[in-house]
């Protein structure tokens, strides 16, 4: 039976790459203060859209009905949530989420109907916030051998460039055709912006940073550069940034892994229930994709030969000292074939004569090297 399209099925190595990337994720999140938080993946399709209806990912949402025919709708991102977790909490409130989002939409190579979403947002943020969390972002893609270039671009700069080159309508669509200038070639983007009236507009983005001085909102960008500065950050200024969620107010962020055209991680700051915030998305599929991280615990296969007692006492003392650890009850050239399948790089052989001599064989699947210890 095939999987929906547009979902997957992981398994085996994958599996386990997910698990150890989410490990490293976690790990950094909670040494930057960040606590655990879990919301539901139906929601009431009104607080679903919230106030983002026109936004391209809110139309993409699955629409559900329950037999009390009530309107739901799975979630398609993990921030719209924090408006009710939020709610009350003692400011600032920093929290992490790792779920499974959805969004009926086109898929390709590197785009699925379903896929793992892994936030840090910070309700009640200031530019020092925005820096801390670029700066978590690069010790988490660091950790799992990602490496990354960090573009900062900003909303506010963004509507300042449009009035400064009379551009005052359809702002929202013109806004919409410059973020696919890294989907589609400039020229279409342009034949695009035309038929908008603001064509001219892409002559700007093309300006070094120290053109951008004179505007206002440039100000921010040079705040959190600065801060960044303190962590050792290196960040590249990217005035055409719009990040696509309408409800971004001031900086915003995006990290490109080098040799990959798609987006990695994303984010930027909003407001919420009135609250200036800030936040980040890693995704975890394509983390996935190019992270160069393997399962960092060894992994023990017992082979019992006819000592079931003692191999199930030799498991469960090596478990309870960390390891992970199986028993495989059978021959032994089924067990090899078995382990070598699994990518188990230590087999324990439990036979009468080791259990009589108090001594175990012990092989290397790698090198084929075998030793005999006591346990």
């Amino acid at each position: 039976m095939e999987t929906v399209k547009g979902f997957k099925d992981f398994s085996g190595e994958d599996a386990e790459k997910r698990v150890e990337i989410r490990k490293v994720l976690i790990g950094i999140f909670e040494k930057y203060g960040f606590e655990p938080a879990e919301t539901p993946v139906v929601e009431y399709e009104s607080f679903v859209k919230g106030d983002n209806s026109n936004d391209e990912a809110v139309s993409d949402i699955f629409k559900l009905k329950d037999r009390g025919k009530r309107k739901l709708a799975l979630r398609y991102e993990l921030t719209f949530p924090l408006k009710r977790l939020a709610k009350n909490k003692k400011l600032p409130y920093k929290r992490y989420q790792i779920g499974e989002v959805f969004r009926d939409e086109p898929i390709s190579a590197n785009r699925f109907r379903q896929f793992t979403q892994c936030d840090v947002d910070v309700i009640g943020s200031k530019i020092k916030d925005e820096a801390e969390i670029l700066a978590l972002t690069k010790n988490v893609l660091k950790e799992i051998g990602i490496e990354a270039v960090i573009y900062v671009g900003n909303r506010k700069l963004l509507n300042e460039i449009l009035e400064k080159q009379g551009i005052t309508k359809n702002k929202n669509q013109v806004l919409r055709e410059i973020d696919k200038l890294d989907k589609l070639s400039e020229k279409e983007v342009k034949a695009n912006l035309k038929k908008l009236g603001a064509e001219k507009i892409l002559s700007v983005f093309k300006k070094k940073e120290n053109y951008f001085e004179d505007y206002e909102a440039f100000k921010d960008f040079k705040e959190l550069k600065k801060f960044c500065g303190y962590y050792g950050i290196k960040v590249e200024f990217k005035a055409s940034l719009v990040r696509g969620l309408s409800y971004y107010n001031g900086n915003v962020f995006e990290v490109k892994g080098k040799g990959v055209k798609e987006t990695i991680v994303a984010g930027g700051s909003f407001m919420f229930n009135a609250v200036q915030s800030t936040g980040i998305s890693f995704g975890l599929d394509r983390l996935m994709n190019i992270a160069k991280i393997k399962n960092k615990k060894e992994k023990i296969m017992i082979i019992s030969i006819g000592q079931d007692k003692v191999a199930v006492k030799i498991a469960e003392k090596l478990r309870s000292k960390g390891e992970s650890c199986l028993i495989y009850y059978g021959k032994p050239s089924k067990a090899l074939g078995f382990a070598n399948s699994k990518g188990i790089e230590k087999v324990i052989f439990v036979g009468k004569e080791e259990v009589k001599r108090g001594k175990f064989k012990v092989k290397e699947m790698g090198s084929g090297k075998e030793k005999y210890i006591e346990i």
